[in-house]
């Protein structure tokens, strides 16, 4: 594909994620046999610790044509879950009588927020 092509594309991909509420849009290559090696050796040596999960699906995780064919590249969003008014977690703690709550932990799984925004 021509670089204009790609460039307007891009520019479309970008305004899509924009329009589903996503903050930032990324594309990136899939040429992961270095990166492959390291999650093997990484996972043979038991650094996964019990996500189980990790283990599955073979080379999936680094190939991921495998999963589905002919991929090419891989397009992540990122969806912003931080309240713009939440106060940073060190002033919560210095007083004594409050505690501090992951801020994912506060709203929905974003994992089902995303699935719901992507599907639309």
């Amino acid at each position: 594909m021509p670089s204009a092509d790609l460039r307007a594309l891009r520019r479309e991909l970008d305004s899509l994620a924009a329009e589903l509420g996503f903050s930032a849009l990324g594309v990136a290559h899939l040429e992961l046999a270095e990166d492959e090696h390291h999650l093997l050796r990484w996972l043979e040596a038991g650094r996964h610790g019990e996500m189980h999960y990790m283990t599955r699906h073979g080379t999936r995780r680094s190939r991921p044509a495998e999963l589905w064919p002919g991929t090419v590249c891989a397009i992540s969003v990122r969806l912003d879950y931080w309240p713009t008014d939440a106060a940073p977690a060190d002033s919560v703690l210095a007083r004594g009588e409050l505690g501090y709550v992951s801020r994912y932990a506060l709203a929905r799984d974003y994992h089902k927020i995303m699935r719901n925004a992507l599907q639309d």
